[in-house]
């Protein structure tokens, strides 16, 4: 999720992609100043169709500063320290939401991702960030690269000038789009075999690393 306060943040700018490109987030003033919802319709229809797809998963959607679910619904360690509103479905499916999401009690991401694209791949965009047990779904054409091309366009940076660094497969369209993509060391086995360059992983700052080569005067 994205905190939407409005104070300003010091030292801190510049656009956020978050939900896999259903938001823009505003880090210096700490607001989403774009967002892409499901509409009520096919939000309804994918959480009809996911259900019986994966009996026994539990449902939410996200928004920008709140998360619901249904009864079944297990909060993961990411949501840990988030008040999860239960809602009946007709509350929960009864407006849009920019992020559809699911848990099983035991199926993996990669099988849930199996199980939900075949069904849901025509109404949303599905994908998985490696969350424990976790799918998700976004508006369709909605994603990463998506809002990236946005952000260039709108900065009037070229394809070839733009850089990404990815660890997941839903971050593929993402690194495809930009013109140098980085897999950081612990990334998903698709993400290494597409990066153009792999570079160190989350505990040894990698993403910092080639940052501050890329913008040496800070």
């Amino acid at each position: 999720m994205c905190q939407g306060r409005k104070r300003p943040s010091d030292g801190v700018r510049g656009i956020a992609i978050c939900s896999n490109g259903a938001f823009g987030y505003d880090m210096r003033t700490r607001a989403v100043i774009a967002e892409n919802p499901i509409p009520v319709d096919v939000l309804g229809e994918s959480a009809r169709l996911l259900r019986e797809a994966v009996p026994g998963i539990g449902l939410a959607v996200e928004y920008a500063q709140e998360l619901a679910g249904d009864a079944h619904y297990e909060a993961g360690d990411w949501d840990a320290d988030t008040t999860v509103r239960r809602l009946d479905d007709v509350r929960l499916f009864g407006r849009p939401a920019p992020k559809l999401i699911g848990r099983h009690p035991e199926l993996s991401a990669d099988e849930l991702l199996a199980l939900a694209r075949p069904v849901l791949g025509d109404l949303v965009t599905v994908y998985h960030a490696n969350g424990e047990r976790l799918v998700e779904a976004v508006a369709k054409g909605v994603s990463k690269a998506a809002a990236l091309g946005d952000l260039a366009r709108w900065h009037g940076i070229t394809r070839e000038q733009a850089v990404a660094f990815g660890d997941m497969p839903n971050d593929l369209p993402m690194m495809a789009r930009a013109g140098t993509s980085y897999g950081v060391a612990n990334a998903h086995p698709e993400v290494l075999a597409t990066a153009d360059h792999v570079i160190g992983g989350n505990d040894e700052d990698g993403v910092a690393a080639v940052l501050e080569g890329l913008f040496p005067e800070g």
